[in-house]
């Protein structure tokens, strides 16, 4: 196998844990928060942030390396349109998954907190809650739309 397509691979298989990791976390953590149950919220907010920590992380990481490698090795410049969005769409999705990062480690604090004092969980969580799902759904879209554009690579006049 040449450099190019293992690098490839490495990319396709790191842009699958990214969203298959940040799918699954949203599903696990969107459905424990409405479970009602405290103990489930700290049990899910922590694995949540240990697989950001453990796998979306190092493939966040990955992905523009690699993709801006394998850009520079099949010639393609940096201003085609269809990799340009690409880029711009993956700094948004970034830009959005950022400040989830802060707001599942605070939910996981308040849940873990509130599961071991046997209490509610205090009021800022439902906020927090918000926020991280709706900088979710457009970081969500934005990557399926860069799946379509790596995939397609379509060519605008």
């Amino acid at each position: 196998m040449s450099g190019y397509l293992l690098v490839k691979w490495l990319h396709i298989l790191s842009s699958v844990v990214l969203v298959g990791t940040g799918f699954g976390s949203a599903f696990y953590m969107f459905f424990g928060n409405r479970s009602g149950s405290v103990a489930a919220q700290a049990v899910i907010s922590r694995l949540v942030v240990r697989a950001d920590w453990w796998f979306t992380t190092p493939a966040a990481v990955f992905q523009p390396l690699s993709g801006l490698w394998l850009a520079h090795a099949a010639g393609w410049p940096l201003s085609t349109p269809w990799l340009l969005l690409a880029l711009l769409l993956y700094a948004f999705a970034g830009a959005c998954w950022l400040p989830v990062v802060w707001l599942q480690l605070r939910m996981a604090r308040m849940a873990q907190e509130a599961a071991r004092d046997g209490t509610p969980l205090p009021a800022p969580f439902d906020r927090h809650r918000r926020w991280w799902e709706g900088l979710g759904y457009p970081a969500f879209v934005a990557m399926l739309a860069i799946f379509y554009l790596m995939v397609a690579k379509p060519a605008w006049p």
